[in-house]
């Protein structure tokens, strides 16, 4: 059995824990105390009783797969581990430090990859311990439920680091594309843009949310609107991705919204403050401008 340690136990952590979990690898979940990473796995227990609920899996494979996730207090274990995931917040100075740590305690043979949705990799990798073994692993949100990881190789990572992370990747059952080591990589360079501009056609008064996000449901076919699927990402992740292009190319198209910019000061985050684009307090959700 593999050990895959996961470093950050938030939605994008837990996620790829439960899935590790799920295809047969023993998985060390961190975060930056063991109660958090308990309260990761009780949340993991949660999705898989309603996947039983819904036949989607049987009991005995919740449970099996539940049995697979050790939280751990600290990266003492993670010796141990042929994969160490980083997945905390999208903000490199946190990801540098958690690179540090993890890498004194890295296998002479084992990978650390960063799930990092925008940062590039080469210059993530200066503060890894062997940048040989270092690569951007990006899973898609829900992670249970999204078919697709981005694979990108940094200036340093070695072609055995990079075979063996997308067979890995391929391991849990998902689509492998690989990306050249540019901010954004592949689908944040193309979605980021398009949600970025949405919010500047809402704040100079183009259109209101509801008809922003039914035209490009309705004339563009996407099974959710730009403002919608922000509050699903997070108005912060959202913000702080904009925020690596802008800066990583100095292209002005990547300028973040300003109006993005005060719903994150005003901490209306999505769906997980209960307010963004949407007000999330009633049953339906109510559009807030």
């Amino acid at each position: 059995m593999t050990t895959v340690a996961v470093i950050g136990a938030g939605q994008m952590g837990a996620g790829i824990a439960q899935v590790a979990a799920a295809h047969g690898n023993a998985v060390l979940l961190a975060d930056i105390d063991l109660a958090t990473a308990n309260k990761a796995k009780a949340g993991i227990e949660k999705s898989l009783t309603k996947l039983v609920a819904k036949e989607k899996i049987a009991a005995a494979e919740a449970e099996a797969t539940l049995a697979r996730i050790t939280p751990v207090a600290d990266y003492a274990r993670f010796a141990e581990a042929a994969f160490v995931i980083e997945a905390a917040t999208e903000r490199e100075e946190v990801k540098r430090t958690i690179f540090e740590k993890a890498g004194a305690v890295l296998g002479v043979d084992a990978i650390l990859a960063t799930n990092t949705s925008s940062i590039p990799i080469t210059r993530m990798a200066a503060h890894a311990s062997d940048p040989a073994r270092f690569i951007g692993l990006h899973f898609f949100n829900p992670v249970p439920l999204m078919p697709l990881i981005e694979v990108i190789p940094g200036l340093a990572t070695s072609h055995e680091t990079a075979r063996r992370t997308r067979a890995f990747a391929e391991s849990l059952g998902k689509q492998v594309v690989l990306s050249q080591d540019e901010p954004g990589f592949i689908v944040n360079r193309i979605l980021l843009p398009m949600i970025n501009e949405a919010v500047f056609v809402l704040g100079q008064g183009t259109a209101g949310i509801a008809d922003i996000d039914a035209a490009a449901r309705l004339g563009l076919n996407h099974p959710m609107g730009p403002l919608q699927l922000a509050d699903f990402i997070g108005l912060d992740t959202c913000l702080e991705i904009v925020r690596v292009l802008h800066s990583s190319t100095g292209d002005s198209k990547y300028r973040p919204a300003p109006l993005l910019v005060k719903y994150v000061e005003a901490g209306w985050l999505g769906r997980k403050s209960g307010r963004g684009f949407y007000d999330y307090s009633s049953e339906e959700p109510v559009p807030t401008r």
